[in-house]
């Protein structure tokens, strides 16, 4: 009873804070998107073929923000919009310095293999691939361009792997809505424009990490790649690009904003958080060992979350490691993939232990307020 008791306050309080935020940001009724071009003045970033990353990057920025600006409920702020370098530790500050509600940072590829081509978003997370850190060292290594960036990064050295892997997501709580964005992007890009995808990726990224709210950093395509660093070079490349980026961005403020104002208009924080907490108090449905079906999170419940995908998973693959126990929820076009069930934290504290120990790395606990999934810091 003390138990239940103790988190039905800790979930409150959570929920109180979100509220706040919610009902601040509603004053002006507006949806807030900060716009990062990467890369800079003295920090071009990819060069191939003639094309300059930081010169699509921004030209493909101010198009998603010209799309944007267009819609009356939206506004739009930029970290850079002309030719000018930007400290990578400021850039999130310009999100979290006005509550902003996204973080969409544009950058392009490129490998010294010239064959290699497609688009894929990044969110918060750690390395899956060599690949990917290759990627993470590339995207980092403009913090060595600034002055005393020892300091200001605590250490962090972009080109160790050691220093990647063993950064800690700030944001762990956002993850499942910038993966949702991320989708969309990817989605966009591939079945609007039939360009190849290379997925939704979890990377150690400092300007996501920095990031108090849901973020993606998207690589447009590869600059080492002549074709496609040509149709990235383009007017209409760069317009078409854009253009789908502005759709998923908008599809994410219908799903994530424009139902909280209804909501904002109707309940008082008083009433959502008497309501969250009503709820806390449902008898739990403790998941069995042959449990397979796709089954949502009881409110109060926890479970671990070990992966989200495209793909659907048959829930007997090797891709589970040998756990059992393991549910999904399907929306907004990914699968969710959890282990156990529980309503007992040190419970679910010791199954993330054991789902890392199993190798996944990036496994966190959620658990579920209002029909929503969110994670639980520990």
């Amino acid at each position: 009873m003390g138990f239940q008791k103790n988190i039905k306050s800790y979930l409150s309080l959570l929920l109180l804070l979100s509220v706040l935020t919610v009902f601040g940001q509603g004053k002006t009724n507006k949806f807030v998107v900060v716009l990062d071009a990467g890369h800079g003045g003295k920090d071009p970033g990819n060069s191939y073929h003639g094309f300059v990353e930081k010169e699509i990057a921004l030209k493909t920025t101010l198009i998603v923000g010209e799309i944007l600006e267009k819609e009356k409920d939206f506004e739009v702020v930029y970290t850079r919009k002309n030719d000018t370098f930007i400290e990578l530790v400021n850039r999130p500050k310009v999100a979290n310095k006005i509550n902003a509600h996204l973080f969409v940072s544009i950058h392009c590829n490129s490998v010294s293999n010239q064959t290699p081509s497609g688009t894929e978003t990044f969110v918060m997370g750690l390395s899956r691939s060599d690949m990917n850190l290759e990627v993470a060292k590339s995207e980092n290594s403009v913090i060595l361009l600034e002055d005393n960036y020892n300091k200001t990064y605590k250490g962090f050295d972009p080109t160790k792997p050691e220093s990647l892997i063993g950064r800690v997501m700030i944001q762990e709580e956002n993850l499942n809505s910038s993966i949702s964005l991320a989708s969309a992007i990817q989605d966009n890009f591939t079945h609007n424009l039939n360009r190849k995808t290379r997925g939704v990726k979890q990377q150690p990224l400092w300007v996501l990490d920095a990031a108090v709210m849901p973020g993606v950093l998207i690589e447009l395509g590869f600059l080492s790649n002549k074709e496609e660093g040509e149709f990235l070079n383009s007017e209409e490349g760069q317009n078409k690009m854009a253009k789908q980026i502005a759709k998923a961005i908008l599809k994410y403020k219908r799903e994530y904003f424009d139902g909280a104002m209804v909501k904002e208009e109707t309940e008082s924080p008083e009433d959502t958080i008497k309501r969250a907490e009503k709820s806390l108090v449902q008898t739990p449905v403790i998941s069995k060992p042959e449990e397979t079906q796709m089954t949502p999170v009881v409110e109060g419940s926890y479970k671990v979350q070990l992966f989200a995908s495209s793909k659907k998973r048959e829930l007997t693959s090797p891709d589970f490691k040998g756990l059992k126990m393991i549910t999904y929820t399907f929306e907004n076009n990914l699968y969710k993939y959890f282990y156990g069930n529980t309503t007992d934290l040190e419970g679910a504290k010791r199954m993330n232990e054991e789902a890392k120990r199993h190798g996944f790395k990036d496994a966190f606990i959620v658990t579920t307020m209002g029909g929503k999934t969110s994670a639980v810091k520990i």
